[in-house]
């Protein structure tokens, strides 16, 4: 059997990653999710509620989350989720990989005339 992981893209998409950044800090519901991401992301990444869900439902399946616990609030079912060790490793790994990438394009920029460096 193939582990979940190998099946995976290399790339990890920036709403996966900001959702498993949100994860880090401990658990959250779905609005918490929306909510965190959209910060973490300085508004960049807005989830919709659809969206989240199927990310939510693909990532428990990736083995990247899981289902933390359920609650009541208000009458309404309320699901928090939490990063699992293999989740925390991808979004380090990931998180690693865009640094490296930030760094060779930083060693490789030359300041313009009229411009100061970077």
């Amino acid at each position: 059997m193939v582990p979940a992981m190998a099946k995976r893209s290399p790339l990890m998409s920036e709403a996966t990653y900001h959702i498993l950044a949100a994860l880090l800090e401990g658990p959250l519901h779905g609005y918490g999710i929306i909510k965190r991401t959209q910060e973490l992301s300085g508004g960049r990444v807005r989830l919709a509620v659809g969206t989240l869900y199927g990310a939510l439902d693909r990532m428990t399946g990736d083995g990247l989350i899981a289902v933390d616990r359920e609650e009541t609030v208000d009458g309404r079912q309320r699901r928090y989720f939490r990063i699992t060790d293999e989740g925390h490793r991808a979004v380090s790994q990931e998180a690693a990989r865009m640094a490296r990438a930030a760094e060779i394009v930083r060693g490789r920029m030359v300041a313009r005339p009229g411009t100061a460096p970077a």
